[in-house]
């Protein structure tokens, strides 16, 4: 019986070593990419950062609408909806009302911050980021008086 014990038990502590020389990688391998972090992140890192800090910001922002309008469910489906409808995108626009409602968001609003939108004119069509700010900005600010149109340079005199 002994002799049974004891090759059990240095397989047992085997194993103990192993797992401790592993646990022990893990932790200075995790500290090396915290260092790494702290240190120097990717533009790939720093732009998801920063777009996940703008969310943040955008819904707090729109959080301080009256009634449901500032709801974050209320904000992401208004605004995707508002971007379908000036994509001429009508039927997943109408899908996704049927969400907006079910949540119990004000119809209302989305009518006004789509106008304020189409009352703004045209957006580069090739610029998506430009209609997602413009969408959020009408969102929270939707009696937002229309930009004044850009200067642009005079056509030349017709001879």
């Amino acid at each position: 019986m002994l002799c049974s014990v004891r090759p059990l038990a240095a397989a047992l502590f085997g194993g103990l070593i192993l797992m401790s020389a592993a646990a022990g990688g893990a932790a200075a391998q995790s500290v090396s990419q915290e260092q790494r972090s702290a240190e120097q992140k990717s533009p790939e890192e720093q732009a998801k950062e920063e777009a996940q800090r703008r969310s943040v910001e955008e819904y707090a922002e729109a959080a301080k609408l009256p009634g449901n309008a500032g709801l974050p469910e209320c904000v992401w489906s208004g605004r995707r909806i508002a971007m379908l409808l000036w994509r001429d995108d009508i039927d997943t626009a109408r899908r996704h009302l049927e969400l907006y409602e079910r949540f119990g968001c004000p119809t209302e609003h989305l009518k006004i911050a789509f106008r304020c939108l189409v009352r703004q004119g045209n957006i580069d069509s090739k610029a998506q980021e430009r209609l997602s700010e413009r969408v959020h900005a009408c969102w929270v600010n939707p009696d937002a008086p229309a930009p004044s149109p850009t200067a642009a340079p005079a056509p030349a005199p017709a001879q």
